[in-house]
């Protein structure tokens, strides 16, 4: 969280350097960022996100998304893969990371929360969300996006009230916007319907922790080859 890039009170301010002040900062998880399973042509995977991208809340990427994907594809077709991802990334960070990326089948994106905390605009969201959709089928071929919903900001019970309810507000914003992103671009919008659970998050109580890595990649893998099918 940036507070040059937050336009909060002062109520919200303060709560906020408490909450930096007080709370650990994961590590990205370690491990490859990418490789192959399997021989011969097959699906050609793309994670690119921010710090959930990259796996922080788990020690090794074969417990993050990548790897929970690659637990349930790799026995149906092979997999070239690769994840683009850092933690603090919004979605104009993003479209910059892709430059000099190969060629893909399947998207996932795993963006927003950052867009959140920097304040981005409703419509300056919807236009980065829009040209990096356009960015991945014309410069990267990729015929299919599977958009991970902006998290409920309310589930992070780690947050204090009212700076969780404010960005919750905030996020929900997002996330309709990004439903609206998607059905223009013909990209798959994949919503965050979990209870919140603390037992989904990871000990800093912000990132996901391995059960939530395990649900999101199988749901992600299971619509993945649901459109090679």
């Amino acid at each position: 969280m940036r507070l040059a890039d937050l336009a909060l009170s002062p109520l919200y301010l303060a709560q906020a350097l408490r909450f930096i002040a007080r709370t650990e900062r994961l590590p990205e998880a370690a491990g490859p960022r990418e490789g192959q399973i399997g021989q011969g042509p097959g699906l050609r995977l793309l994670i690119l996100g921010d710090s959930s991208g990259a796996g922080v809340g788990v020690a090794h990427q074969d417990q993050a998304l990548v790897g929970q994907m690659l637990r349930h594809l790799a026995p149906v077709v092979p997999v070239q893969w690769q994840v683009i991802a850092r933690s603090g990334a919004t979605t104009a960070r993003a479209r910059r990371m892709l430059h000099g990326a190969g060629a893909f089948d399947i998207a996932v994106l795993a963006l927003g929360v950052n867009d959140v905390l920097r304040q981005t605009s409703a419509h300056r969201f919807a236009r980065q969300q829009a040209a990096l959709m356009a960015d991945l089928r014309a410069r990267h071929g990729v015929q299919h996006i599977l958009a991970s919903a902006v998290p409920p900001f309310g589930g992070f019970t780690a947050l204090p009230d009212p700076l969780r309810g404010y960005l919750h507000g905030r996020a929900t914003r997002l996330d309709a916007v990004l439903r609206g992103v998607c059905a223009q671009a013909g990209a798959c919008h994949v919503p965050f319907d979990l209870a919140p659970d603390m037992a989904w998050l990871a000990r800093d109580g912000l990132h996901p922790g391995p059960a939530l890595y395990a649900e999101w990649g199988q749901r992600m893998a299971g619509l993945a080859l649901a459109r090679l099918s």
